[in-house]
């Protein structure tokens, strides 16, 4: 049960102070950053000490550095600033064109290069006062998913990561093999022999973190010998170009892939399974009828992606 004659006793302003001062960990940058003076958020910080019984700034040398309490807020103080402010910002009506409104996803720059580029395009049309954050995720968001979306709008990520939370299906998408145009080591079709021999390039290569391609191919009797992980779709084919390496790619990203050069996409020996790719929320936003219209356009922007990957342009 909720101790509300508790919360009456707070001020909202103390979480806005917390969260300057755990980022910033001096109280002269959090001051200057909320645009106060020293001797005012020094009172804050006071107040702030003397709930929590913990100094939250301790100095160390010429230095402060976060207690390890304050640490341990640091995430819960983001949700519940996050969690407030969108109390705040809710309208009993609203109209997407009057609105300024931020949405905020979670996402890799694979998402965010496809489907993300189009949402911000149809809202830049429909809704120019409203925003998007674009925010990369991580193993730890992944595995924090149904917390971590209580306090941003979603999470643009495949099917096979996620479960019991809301999902709106977007598109689907398949695995190209990226190898470079001086590896002659592959002909015009890459082999199980290649694919066993050569050098990889891998993405994430992590317990929660993986493609289903990658998984594949280890079902398949095949350890791949790995030269490089980086945690960027994007950036795969840099690490390709001018080597002997192979590497994985989503097929709505083969045109990106191909515009840096150097590279040739090629399909791959085996039938990998499709990429379904969905927009996952906490329940929370089951009847916000903002979040509804943001969904309505990220369904929208995956009929455009699906039709660009069928004709092959970004």
């Amino acid at each position: 049960m909720t101790n509300y004659s508790q919360l009456s006793r707070l001020d909202l302003n103390l979480l806005i102070s917390l969260d300057a001062l755990i980022t910033e960990r001096s109280v002269t940058r959090a001051a200057e950053r909320l645009h106060l003076s020293q001797p005012a958020l020094s009172a804050s910080l006071g107040r702030l000490r003397s709930h929590f019984g913990d100094p939250i700034l301790a100095r160390r040398g010429n230095a402060y550095e976060l207690t390890p309490f304050a640490l341990r807020l640091a995430e819960h103080t983001t949700t519940a600033l996050e969690a407030a402010r969108r109390v705040f910002e809710s309208q009993a009506t609203w109209e997407p064109s009057e609105s300024e409104r931020e949405f905020s996803i979670y996402g890799s720059d694979y998402g965010f290069s496809t489907i993300g580029r189009v949402v911000s395009e149809l809202a830049a049309e429909r809704a120019p006062g409203v925003r998007f954050r674009f925010m990369l995720h991580n193993p730890l968001v992944v595995e924090d998913a149904a917390n971590r979306l209580r306090s941003v709008d979603g999470m643009v990520i495949p099917h096979g990561f996620l479960s019991g939370l809301p999902y709106q299906d977007l598109w689907r998408d398949g695995w190209m093999a990226v190898v470079a145009s001086s590896n002659h080591a592959v002909g015009e079709e890459i082999t199980m022999e290649n694919i066993a021999e050569l050098p990889w390039v891998m993405t994430f290569q992590s317990r929660s973190a993986f493609t289903s391609a990658q998984r594949q191919i280890q079902q398949l009797g095949i350890e791949p010998r790995v030269d490089v992980i980086v945690e960027s779709f994007l950036s795969l084919p840099h690490f390709v170009a001018g080597t002997q390496r192979i590497g994985l790619i989503q097929a709505a990203l083969a045109p990106f892939a191909l515009q840096l050069g150097g590279v040739r996409i090629l399909p791959l020996p085996f039938d990998a399974t499709p990429l379904v790719n969905a927009l996952w929320w906490h329940p929370v936003h089951d009847r916000d009828s903002e979040h509804e219209w943001m969904r309505d356009l990220f369904k929208e922007a995956a009929d455009i992606v699906a039709a660009s990957a069928a004709e092959g342009t970004p």
